[in-house]
């Protein structure tokens, strides 16, 4: 009798144990309250105000020595082009030149056709009319005519490219000016006497927060 009630006892406590894991749990039922989710929400948005920034500003990074060889390559051309071209080589040059010369390039790409064409730099700003994009007119050596010498210009350039750009163009560019900090500053100029060697630092100081540079290099 006593070994029958034990047997008994086990089998209705096996049951029972059987029974709680069997039934839904309050916690697994219960969901999130609106405080929870208006916590996790305004999280995201700050992590996503910190951080997309913080990311194009990597991103930009990354391209500035892609853009620099991209516009390496075609100084290089255009100086290969004006040989035997006389005092003033770049006399005729326009943005066809540039369209034609950038068309291949790794980064810097070309939108639309024609002259009309934009050259974007990748660099800030949105590619199109004169905003994020390269410019070329000719320009001139002190004492020579115009079309000695030719000018790229770099509208709208993030501050993440500064002076890293500037860095890696100022050996090939006789003259560099950024305008960032108010007006265009020369950081560099081959035609002055005495030289104004490359200065890295006033390059990076006179970089303004954002899409709001203007990069300007002369080659000779």
């Amino acid at each position: 009798m006593m070994a029958y009630s034990i047997d008994q006892a086990s089998d209705t406590v096996a049951f029972l144990r059987v029974g709680s894991k069997s039934g839904p749990s309050r916690s697994s039922e219960a969901g999130f309250s609106l405080v929870e989710v208006s916590i996790v929400t305004a999280l995201m948005v700050i992590l996503a105000i910190i951080g997309v920034p913080a990311l194009q500003g990597y991103v930009i990074e990354n391209k500035v020595p892609k853009v620099a060889a991209d516009m390496q390559r075609f100084v290089s051309r255009m100086k290969v082009a004006a040989l035997g071209g006389g005092l003033a080589p770049y006399a005729s040059v326009d943005q066809r030149a540039l369209i034609n010369g950038m068309r291949s390039a790794a980064v810097v790409t070309v939108q639309g056709e024609g002259q009309k064409a934009d050259v974007a730099h990748g660099l800030g700003g949105q590619g199109r009319g004169e905003n994020g994009t390269i410019t070329i007119l000719p320009d001139s050596v002190p004492g020579m005519s115009v079309g000695s010498a030719f000018r790229l210009t770099l509208s709208h350039v993030n501050h993440a490219a500064c002076p890293m750009l500037v860095t890696a163009m100022q050996r090939m560019a006789s003259v560099i000016t950024v305008a960032g900090h108010g007006a265009s500053v020369p950081v560099k100029n081959d035609f002055l006497a005495p030289v104004l060697s490359y200065q890295p630092v006033l390059a990076d100081a006179q970089c303004a927060q954002g899409d709001n540079n203007q990069f300007v290099f002369v080659f000779q």
